[in-house]
């Protein structure tokens, strides 16, 4: 080898090469190793956690209190006046008291099954539960499955109430009575 003609830089550019390498190398190895202590905010979400828990289980107890209790405001001997002519302003059409095709997904057919099954008036549609209005649809067939009967005892506690133009506006929002 001939030493005498090898410039300084044969030597120099390998080992800054190598200085810068492991240089980043440290650089690298030393971000992995940062270990980041997410403790206090753990301990915040599960402090929000357990608050959001103790909540729930106050509205399921309020709830289930409420769900033994009777869900009527009216008694067995308040009658609430039929107004045809504020419902025919409201509704744009001419209704007869204890209509049950009044509300929006009640027809014919199904009005007839509920007057079979011995709801026929406003106030005992609106008394119902939507599980007994379900039981009514499925005693006429399959052919009742389509319809969606959540929203009927409110509609007809509406009626039932003299609440045409709020039965009016829901009726323009929900079509097909669906909630």
């Amino acid at each position: 080898m001939d030493f005498e003609n090898m410039n300084i830089w044969c030597w120099l550019i390998p080992f800054l090469v190598g200085a810068i390498c492991a240089y980043l190398g440290y650089l690298i190895g030393k971000s992995r190793a940062k270990t980041i202590d997410n403790s206090a905010q753990l301990k915040i979400l599960e402090d929000k956690n357990a608050k959001l828990q103790a909540d729930l289980d106050a509205c399921n107890g309020k709830l289930s209190s409420q769900a033994s209790a009777p869900v009527s405001s009216f008694t067995a001997d308040t009658a609430i006046p039929f107004n045809a002519t504020a419902a025919k302003a409201a509704l744009g059409k001419a209704v007869k008291q204890d209509d049950l095709k009044v509300v929006e997904g009640i027809g014919p057919k199904i009005a007839g099954m509920f007057n079979d099954s011995g709801i026929s008036t406003w106030r005992a549609l609106s008394e119902s539960s939507v599980a007994d209005c379900q039981k009514v649809l499925d005693g006429g067939g399959d052919r009742y499955k389509i319809h969606d009967p959540a929203s009927w005892p409110m509609q007809a506690r509406m009626c039932y109430e003299g609440k045409w133009s709020e039965l009016a506006k829901w009726q323009d929002e929900h079509k097909h009575g669906k909630l």
